[in-house]
């Protein structure tokens, strides 16, 4: 963090009020681990989703396109955008509502969800018998070994 005082940039880093108050045990404690009684991380972070009424099924789907394609995590990015760029097209309105709900979930979880990665980030009862959260493991698996890239806009 810096400011600007008489032309010059002062480090705000560099006192030792700062340096010290980030480096203070209880801080660091205070945010890498919650209290599960008091602080649910989850309910700080997660945003509800807005609820769309008369949505178009082509304007459901370009959405759904978006949001796969912009998930602000790289990984999650990729395997979502491939998998809808396959399977979007074709997929029922009621498939393509069971996407927009897993959608609405947050980026890592899905991502440890469809890499099968249940240690880190255990699948909720809600999607454990989803096919189509094991059509997207699947899809994650990449059994063509194809390099991951963002498909063109045009696939889908």
């Amino acid at each position: 963090m810096l400011r600007t005082t008489g032309g010059r940039a002062i480090s705000l880093l560099r006192t030792k009020q700062m340096s010290l108050a980030f480096r203070t045990p209880s801080l660091i404690h205070k945010y890498s681990t919650s209290d599960k009684s008091n602080d649910d991380v989850v309910s700080r972070i997660k945003v509800n989703p807005i609820k769309r009424v008369n949505e178009s099924l082509d304007k459901k789907r370009a959405r759904l396109v978006y949001q796969s394609r912009k998930r602000g995590i790289l990984e999650t990015d990729l395997l979502l955008s491939g998998f809808a760029a396959k399977y979007l097209k074709d997929m029922t309105n009621e498939e393509l509502d069971e996407y927009d709900a897993l959608l609405n979930e947050l980026d890592w979880d899905i991502y440890y969800w469809v890499t099968k990665n249940y240690k880190t980030s255990p699948v909720p009862d809600r999607w454990k018998d989803s096919k189509l959260l094991k059509k997207l493991q699947d899809f994650s698996e990449n059994k063509e070994k194809k390099i991951l890239r963002m498909p063109d806009l045009e696939n889908y």
